[in-house]
């Protein structure tokens, strides 16, 4: 593998500088590679086998187009942070759009839509008129385009391709299939593409294990935390679980990157915060009649009713993930639960806890599953011959503060040298590396160099670099051991 030749752009005040990183999902395993990569000292702590092993990766929500009840200030900003991400993970992304489609079951129209799309295509063309690498979603031009009903119609008379040439091919299947009188028009295809937790997470590993500066302990629970008299060092336990063995590490600056449960080490701490946490799950389903280069399909509906929003994401060979935002599918009865006055811990009722922890009951697998499918047969009745084909993909998802419509969020300090990430989607972790790498300048712990001085730089010369080979081959084994096909870590 050709690595480019690293440096070391920043220089630690003391050659003691050292930052720890509590948790190794997706905005810790970010964070440690974005400060390692410019030569800060990186010890990153993950209790499980495994990095980035937390809720469901499946979008990267470039713009927001998934929730029209939020503003669109955040669609903005899930766009910039989105083509960000493409940029530093490239591996991890799969290329192909999403169609959205208005059910004639919903009060919305696909008109109300449009003049959203319209300012995103028009930021999008402005950032790459000004910064031609940043053309990272096809042309401007094409970030989304409209199907009436008659081309529909048209397209649903033609061939599938053998490959992808033009916008119009990824409608081809979904015309093909989906029953064009449940739903308005027009059909709106936009640039919405795929990411892969699997192929993320093997991305993460391999360069962390290249970068010398970046030290990864997994099996490594932390057990207390505490801040010395003075403020300025940190000293954490860990019980290491697979050797049975105690170690004890100092630190100068402490982020907490815990996922759903950053509020026990807040609590820790005694560092109050107002929070969310909704246990969600997406489920998987094989249908081994699918056939024709399918995009993600996304049919719009109001969350938590039965007509709740339905998302049928594609992988290689058939194998798609489901989402239902109804109680019955993707949402659970009191699955949304907030931090009080006493802990800053939202306490997720026992079951899912259980679930998380220990696992799904093989019955409420296949119900869940199941129902998932008949979710998105209403529109595709041809899905109904898909089966459930894997244990569900799930997890506890943190929402900083009280509005669980948000979606864009980054990183909260408390005190100082001490951090906690509080992503919703996944490319805000950039978002919050960049927001955590500002706040060591600020303390003092490390140097400014050129390397940042232009805020739209992302120095990832190794991550950028791991070949797209070996990930595959890697998230193809951690999606086995977590016992998922592998056909979830190929690339589309």
């Amino acid at each position: 593998m050709n690595l480019p030749k690293t440096h070391t752009p920043f220089e630690a005040n003391t050659p003691e500088a050292k930052v720890g990183i509590i948790g190794g999902g997706v905005a810790g395993a970010t964070i440690a590679l974005r400060l390692a990569e410019l030569g800060v000292n990186v010890t990153l702590l993950e209790k499980g086998p495994s990095l980035v092993n937390g809720p469901p990766i499946c979008h990267l929500h470039a713009g927001g187009s998934f929730y029209r009840e939020i503003t669109d200030e955040q669609c903005l900003t899930l766009l910039q942070q989105s083509i960000d991400m493409i940029s530093v993970f490239p591996q991890a992304v799969n290329v192909r759009p999403t169609v959205i489609a208005v059910p004639n079951t919903d009060p919305g129209q696909p008109d109300s839509i449009i003049p959203r799309l319209k300012k995103l295509q028009t930021q999008y063309a402005e950032l790459v008129k000004q910064f031609p690498d940043k053309k990272l979603l096809g042309e401007p031009g094409d970030y989304y385009c409209l199907f009436e009903r008659e081309e529909v119609e048209e397209l649903a008379q033609q061939d599938l391709p053998e490959s992808v040439t033009q916008l119009s091919d990824w409608l081809i299947p979904v015309a093909k299939n989906l029953d064009l009188d449940s739903v308005k028009y027009p059909l709106i295809l936009v640039q919405e593409y795929g990411l892969s937790g699997f192929r993320f997470s093997a991305t993460a590993s391999l360069a962390a294990s290249q970068i010398k500066n970046c030290k990864v302990k997994l099996n490594a629970r932390v057990t207390d935390v505490r801040q010395s008299d003075s403020n300025k060092h940190w000293q954490i336990r860990v019980d290491h679980q697979t050797s049975q063995q105690q170690e004890t590490l100092n630190f100068d600056y402490l982020i907490n990157a815990c996922g759903f449960r950053t509020g026990q080490i807040d609590d820790m701490l005694k560092a109050p915060r107002q929070r969310l946490v909704e246990f969600k799950a997406a489920y998987v389903a094989h249908w081994a009649q699918c056939a024709g280069h399918w995009p993600e399909v996304l049919f719009h509906g109001e969350r938590g009713t039965p007509n709740g929003m339905a998302q049928l994401t594609p992988y290689p060979n058939g194998y798609f993930q489901l989402h239902g935002m109804t109680p019955e599918i993707t949402l659970f009865k009191d699955g949304l639960v907030s931090s009080s006055a006493e802990t800053a811990q939202p306490n997720l009722p026992k079951p899912y806890l259980e679930k998380i922890d220990q696992g799904w009951p093989e019955s409420v697998v296949t119900e869940r599953t199941q129902g998932a499918i008949e979710h998105v047969a209403r529109f595709i009745d041809r899905f109904l011959s898909a089966v459930p084909a894997a244990n569900p993909l799930f997890g506890a998802q943190q929402i900083p503060g009280d509005d669980p419509k948000l979606r864009t969020s980054d990183v909260s300090f408390y005190g100082d040298f001490y951090a906690r990430t509080e992503i919703v989607k996944a490319p805000s972790a950039l978002s919050a590396s960049d927001a955590i790498l500002d706040n060591l300048i600020e303390t003092g712990l490390i140097i400014k160099s050129e390397l940042i001085s232009n805020a739209t730089t992302h120095y990832f010369p190794v991550t950028r670099n791991i070949e797209l080979d070996s990930v595959v081959s890697l998230a193809c084994d951690i999606a086995k051991d977590r016992g998922y096909p592998i056909d979830l870590a190929l690339k589309i």
